[in-house]
């Protein structure tokens, strides 16, 4: 075979390209293998484990900036963690409903009595409040505040009133949220209305006398009486007098039993004498009304207020008593029974129809209003008995029936 010079050539350079090749590729594992030692260390950069991580001195600067990044992080995490255990526990005890909204109306928060007040779940978060609300009202004011107004409306929810008030939350001159605040104002409202019954009662009940003295004062002013007749309406005058003054005494009790009555001072009272003194105060009125009344039981001493203890038992003889028949009795007991003292005033009377014994310590309130003016007093004493007895931390219990009579106990 003969070569040429070519053959010689490529002969030859077939063991350097297969060298060559051989060696390119072993550079190349080479290469790979310690750029993987040089990349691993910035491949294992991270905050969560900046401080565990073993690099050359050339990635030091870079560590150390994510060791202090991370040292920051953690500490506002903290911060924000301690920000929000707060917050949830300010407004987990709000007996107020709290919502917060993002600007697309979706809830961010809402504390457990907004979810009681709304009757909704606490997974709501994230929804639209407009979606998930079933009150109009709520979903009214969460526009307006979304688009930027402060607004406030009332809501009756659950036989329950509420004051209902949303307002905006404003990032510069842009809406970023809304606040949602839900109040409980069953007890202000039933307060105002009691204040408005009672002002209109008083106005009643004082005019009532004054008109009568009124008129009497201008006959005998203008010489019409007959002088035989001047002792009666005398009487009249006197009477009427008599029933302003126990009014106003009666106002100024309870005034004073509502701002509770602090300057009074408590001693050991014994409601068994309690009941004898003011059984003889009565007698007279037992006796003119023909009705018995007595007094059995044993000694009960209680820590009390005198005054109070004996308004108690005054204006419910006084009451039983009045709302009697000739030939009833009043029977006024007083008794131990556990670690408790109990009074109980019971009577044969006219009695209290169910649906009226929750208001029978009303102000002013009457069972029989027809015959109010013949049975007098001013229709506060068993509201007194009851702030009265408020003040003791003693219970009232009613058991009564019309044409029956009623009993009514109070445990000290």
């Amino acid at each position: 075979m003969q070569y040429t010079p070519l053959t010689l050539i490529l002969g030859m350079l077939q063991p350097v390209i297969i060298i060559a090749l051989l060696a390119l590729l072993l550079s190349l594992f080479l290469a790979s293998r310690m750029s993987k030692r040089i990349v691993k260390p910035l491949n294992e950069l991270s905050l969560d484990n900046a401080d565990r991580i073993e690099t050359y001195p050339e990635l030091e600067p870079l560590t150390d900036k994510l060791r202090s990044q991370q040292h920051q992080l953690r500490e506002q995490e903290t911060e924000l963690r301690r920000r929000r255990d707060e917050f949830e526990a300010a407004t987990g005890n709000m007996t107020e409903g709290l919502v917060l909204l993002n600007e697309q109306g979706n809830v961010l928060s809402i504390n457990r009595s907004a979810t009681h007040i709304l009757d909704i779940s606490r997974y709501c978060i994230g929804k639209d409040i407009r979606a998930v609300s079933a009150v109009p009202q709520l979903r009214e004011l969460a526009e307006k505040a979304l688009g930027g107004e402060h607004c406030e409306a009332h809501a009756c929810l659950g036989g329950v009133s509420y004051r209902l008030y949303a307002s905006p939350v404003t990032s510069g001159d842009k809406v970023s949220g809304a606040v949602l605040l839900m109040l409980d104002t069953t007890e202000k409202e039933q307060a105002e209305q009691l204040r408005r019954e009672f002002s209109a009662n008083v106005s009643h009940e004082l005019k009532s006398p004054l008109h009568t003295i009124s008129g009497c004062a201008e006959l005998l002013a203008n010489g019409i009486v007959k002088p035989e007749d001047v002792p009666h309406f005398l009487s009249q005058i006197q009477s009427e007098a008599k029933r302003m003054i126990a009014l106003i005494e009666d106002i100024i009790k309870l005034s004073h039993l509502d701002e509770g009555a602090e300057d009074m001072q408590r001693e050991d009272v014994d409601l068994l004498a309690v009941a004898r003194r003011q059984a003889d105060n009565l007698s007279q009125a037992a006796e003119s009304a023909e009705v018995s009344l007595s007094v059995s039981g044993e000694s009960a001493v209680v820590n009390g207020i005198p005054q109070l203890l004996d308004a108690i038992v005054h204006n419910l003889c006084e009451n039983a008593i009045k709302y009697n028949r000739p030939g009833g009795f009043v029977k006024v007991n007083v008794r131990r029974e556990g670690g408790s003292a109990l009074l109980t005033v019971e009577d044969n009377g006219i009695g209290i129809p169910p649906e009226q014994q929750e208001r029978i310590f009303e102000r002013f309130y009457r069972v029989d209003k027809s015959h109010s003016k013949e049975v007098g007093g001013t229709g506060l004493g068993l509201s007194i008995v009851k702030h009265a007895a408020a003040l003791h931390n003693a219970k009232i219990n009613v058991v009564s029936a019309p044409g029956k009579g009623t009993v009514i106990t109070i445990s000290f």
